[in-house]
């Protein structure tokens, strides 16, 4: 079924595989009640893409005729959002639903512009169905569904495309990735996760344009990161922006890390067997955390300048010194909030504590509350081959062994402080009473 520009070919509910049970109810009331106040309204994107799929949608996104004040009006818990893009947040408690309004071709005004480079500024110009398709970035996210008729709006073969796996920009490639490079990303993304082919012009530009994605902000990048990562395709995901050039303008500091080491690949085994248990974890409903992420993606780093930081400061000292060095590098191209690079830290400072068998030390590495998340990395550090699996074996017997056990296993804590001798009555010293 070819679809002409401007003319949609609408497809029943008896021609493809989305049933309206799979749905958000609440999502459902949003676009009829949009569409009973006058107003066209759809399911949009990655979500219907998903259902087509068989896959269940992460976000539920809406598209509309209707402008963000307008979406306000008829909905009490609105709020709009945005500069750049405006939309509408609709709240459900701390839950919402994103809608956004038809957008149209670029012109002149402050609404819609670009710069130098191509890349989009301001897009706030708002239009019709058929010009907000051609906004899109890739023929199988412009698919539109309406749950009130069942019907799924195709202008641009999408649906024809997602059954081949083939991953097509609409309109000039080139133009497309200018105006947003993380669309670069977000094409190497797809393959990965829809498993689609990696040929055509799409994908022939990445390496060329890869440098635009110094123009885009660290924060955006971040999250950008996490969706390559964190979606349960993270292995093939980064071997896909190694393979396309696109590590230096992502991860430096792993890129950097790649041409240092002297080790027989053992950072990459590292990576590989890190990446893989999150995609496992992922797969099977379990959380994973970005702090772990950027711990070993950043570790090869921080080992390295640590042993420089050894001539003159104590372990632990330098450690820290290397972790501020290696975090500086990396928030500069994407920006990791604090939150997340302060549990790094704590991950990387608890690593030389395991060699440590005490029984005190012992006891407040066991009561640490990220003794798990260092546990689970010094165990990838084994995996890879570094020389730690010895202590990896005592702290799994450790922790499996019983009360008694771990007495046994564990070394006195050393000589007990003496208690100071109490001074005689006659010699003692006034005490100053503080009142509040």
């Amino acid at each position: 079924m070819n679809s002409v520009a401007g003319n949609s070919v609408r497809i029943p509910a008896s021609m493809h595989s989305i049933r309206s049970e799979q749905i958000c109810q609440r999502a459902d009331g949003i676009i009829r009640r949009l569409q009973q106040a006058g107003f066209e309204a759809y399911l949009v994107g990655g979500c219907v893409r998903d259902l087509l799929l068989g896959l269940i949608p992460k976000d539920f996104d809406i598209a509309t005729s209707a402008h963000p004040e307008q979406v306000r009006k008829l909905f009490s818990s609105a709020r709009l959002i945005g500069r750049r893009f405006r939309l509408a947040h609709i709240y459900f408690g701390r839950d919402y639903l994103e809608v956004a309004t038809f957008r149209a071709p670029h012109d002149d005004s402050d609404e819609g512009h670009v710069n130098d480079q191509g890349r989009i500024l301001q897009d706030n110009v708002y239009g019709t169905l058929e010009e907000d398709v051609w906004r899109r970035d890739f023929t199988i996210n412009a698919l539109f569904y309406d749950p009130v008729t069942g019907d799924v709006l195709d202008f641009v073969n999408g649906l024809q495309d997602l059954r081949q796996r083939e991953l097509k920009l609409i309109g000039n490639p080139e133009l497309r990735y200018r105006e947003d490079p993380v669309r670069m990303l977000r094409a190497l993304r797809f393959a990965a996760k829809l498993q689609c082919q990696t040929e055509g012009e799409t994908f022939d530009l990445i390496h060329q344009l890869g440098p635009l994605l110094r123009g885009v902000a660290p924060a955006r990048l971040f999250d950008e990161l996490l969706k390559l990562l964190h979606n349960g395709t993270g292995w093939k995901s980064f071997r896909l922006l190694e393979a396309y050039g696109l590590l230096p303008y992502l991860l430096p500091v792993v890129a950097e890390s790649f041409k240092q080491e002297r080790s027989g690949g053992m950072f990459r085994r590292l990576l590989q067997a890190s990446l893989e248990n999150t995609d496992k974890r992922i797969e099977e409903g379990k959380s994973v955390q970005p702090s772990f992420l950027f711990a070993v993606l950043l570790w090869e780093k921080v080992q390295r300048l640590m042993l420089q930081e050894l001539d003159d400061h104590p372990e632990l000292q330098a450690i820290q010194l290397a972790a501020n060095d290696a975090l500086q590098d990396q928030v500069q191209v994407t920006a990791i909030p604090r939150r997340f690079s302060n549990i790094t830290r704590e991950i990387w400072g608890l690593q030389p504590r395991f060699r440590a068998h005490d029984l005190r030390r012992v006891n407040l590495l066991l009561n640490h509350p990220r003794f798990r998340a260092a546990y689970d990395f010094l165990c990838l550090r084994a995996q890879a081959g570094e020389n730690v699996q010895d202590q990896v074996e005592w702290w799994t017997a450790l922790m499996a062994a019983s009360h008694e056990d771990r007495l046994l296993m564990c070394k006195p804590s050393g000589k007990k402080r003496r208690p100071k001798k109490r001074r005689s009555a006659h010699k003692a010293l006034p005490v100053t009473v503080l009142v509040d």
